[in-house]
This record gives C-alpha cells, sequence and structure tokens, in this order.
C-alpha cells in the first residue's frame, strides 16, 4: 500500500491550502482515513477523520471550523481544506489509513489504530 500526500506549502497568516493524498495497491473504500501533523519538536497529533464513505467525521477542536476532510472513493484520494490559516498550523502533515470498521469503535484520534501512513507533506504558515 502507497499513500502519497501532497499540496502543501507556503502559505501567509489567513490564507488557505487544500492538502491530497492518494491511496494505490489496496481498495480505498474499505479504509477509513485521517490527517496528522507533526510540528517541529512536537509529537505527532491527530487532525480529523473521515469514515469509508464520508457518513462520519471527526475533528480536534484546533481544526474544527476551519479545516474540512473530504474524501471521493472514485480518485482513491482523501483531502484536507484548510481555511484562517495560523502559524501554529505549521508542520508535517500525513495522511492515515485505518480499516472501515475499526472508525465506528472510537479511538480515531491514536496513532496505533492506523496500518498505513503517507510520507508527509510540510505546510508553513508566515506571520
Amino acid at each position: 500500500v502507497q499513500l502519497q500526500a501532497f499540496g502543501g506549502g507556503l502559505v501567509q497568516a489567513g490564507g488557505s491550502l487544500r492538502l491530497s493524498c492518494v491511496m494505490s495497491g489496496r481498495t480505498f473504500s474499505t479504509y477509513a482515513m485521517s490527517w496528522f501533523r507533526q510540528a517541529p519538536g512536537k509529537e505527532r497529533e491527530f487532525v480529523a477523520a473521515i469514515s469509508w464513505n464520508s457518513d462520519s467525521t471527526y475533528y480536534a477542536d484546533s481544526a474544527k471550523g476551519r479545516l474540512t476532510i473530504s474524501r471521493d472513493n472514485a480518485k482513491n484520494s482523501v483531502y484536507l481544506q484548510m481555511n484562517s490559516l495560523k502559524p501554529e498550523d505549521t508542520a508535517v502533515y500525513y495522511c492515515a489509513a485505518q480499516p472501515w470498521k475499526t472508525y465506528y469503535s472510537g479511538s480515531n484520534s491514536s496513532p496505533v489504530r492506523y496500518d498505513y501512513w503517507g510520507q508527509g507533506t510540510l505546510v508553513t504558515v508566515s506571520s
């Protein structure tokens, strides 16, 4: 399985970015997907999760109202739309996949839940 994330870059505070992650090697629709991020010197933290058929989403408090996770199973892709970006959003963003059933048992913010990880894409927000 390969997860490839892209779409990061340098943006000014208040700006927007859209991250994408494409899965290959597995049936994408059998996985729930999430985004995590890791800032310099900090632990990896959960951002958002989405169920296999988009009937449910879950966000970290820091993401609510500004970041939106979505997916397109026909394109084997998951997205993270990021608006009103802040300097504290600066991090490497990772997409991750877990089997679709485990999403509904909770604990989606735990990295150990996930079987596959992308390589990360860097988002830098300047003040």
